[in-house]
């Protein structure tokens, strides 16, 4: 079967008294897992969390950046997802080699590598027009380390919105390979009469695994379309998302640059060189003896 573009897509239904998206994210999240050289649990954790940061940040109005952190005591250590508005995420885990044995034979064990800790929930606004907000901050404790069950955990407790995560990472028999990724968020909305309600849940208590639907080849819309059965579904907008990083050779020469002349002088004096790996994607930057040079040279104005 062919591998279907990575997409996001946000829609309502029920007179908009439900709000709906979408994620198909197995190529991005295969670049991920492959930077980092996940083992196969820790793949299925953090490809939930960049899913999961994806899907929150075409949530809420105005967003530019949100920032999922989970702060845990299993094995794993800690999970970052950064998303934005434009579609692309980044991220990375503190122990890419985490593991735990599974307790349902076939489902790899994702609540066992973060354990118990805290989901941190950071968003920011306002930086591409000059008009920075402070950044919001929502703590939740985990609940089970399965991350969608969290996510939904902190959209009723901090955002007070009910709301449904359904996330799915499917790591092949090798161990290595990303072969199905994405999930939805379903969101009902203030005005929601009370059968619409009882039918929702109904239905998504019936709705197939995300998993299974996305190794199947379903799209982000049909996705949505079975996990809300009778209801009309109107699509807003389709875009694409992927994998990709801030980082680069600039930004690397600055990081160094801060570092003060006195510290620059002793990287070339022992070193030689410095050598820069970003943690958000694994990029590795070479400074050599030219470019330390070239930063402790008078600046002419």
């Amino acid at each position: 079967m062919e591998r279907q573009e990575d997409h996001l897509i946000q829609a309502t239904a029920a007179d908009s008294t439900i709000r709906l998206s979408a994620v198909v994210s197995t190529n991005l999240v295969a670049e991920a897992c492959r930077r980092h050289r996940t083992s196969p649990t820790t793949s299925a954790a953090l490809g939930r969390a960049l899913t999961g940061a994806l899907l929150l940040g075409h949530t809420f109005k105005d967003l530019e950046y949100i920032t999922l952190r989970f702060e845990c005591r299993g094995p794993v250590g800690g999970i970052i997802a950064e998303a934005n508005a434009h579609g692309t995420v980044r991220g990375y885990v503190r122990n890419p080699l985490a593991e735990a044995e599974s307790v349902v034979p076939g489902k790899l064990n994702v609540g066992a590598i973060l354990g118990r800790g805290t989901l941190h929930v950071i968003r920011e606004a306002g930086h591409e027009i000059g008009l920075a907000k402070e950044p919001y901050f929502g703590t939740v404790p985990l609940i089970s380390g399965e991350i969608a069950e969290d996510l939904t955990h902190y959209l009723a407790t901090s955002e007070q919105i009910n709301s449904a995560v359904g996330l799915g990472v499917y790591v092949g028999p090798d161990g290595e390979s990303i072969t199905a990724a994405g999930g939805y968020l379903i969101q009902v909305m203030p005005g929601i009469d009370e059968e619409t309600l009882e039918r929702l849940e109904t239905q998504l208590q019936r709705a197939p695994h995300v998993t299974e639907r996305l190794r199947q080849g379903a799209s982000a819309e049909e996705m949505l379309l079975e996990a809300i059965g009778e209801f009309e579904l109107t699509v807003l907008n389709r875009r694409p998302v992927a994998f990709k990083c801030t980082c680069s050779f600039e930004r690397a020469v600055n990081i160094v640059t801060a570092l003060g002349e006195e510290e620059v002088a002793d990287m070339l004096e022992k070193d030689r060189g410095a050598v820069l790996t970003c943690h958000f994607c694994g990029e590795v930057f070479n400074l050599d003896e030219e470019v330390l040079e070239s930063i402790l040279r008078p600046k002419v104005n």
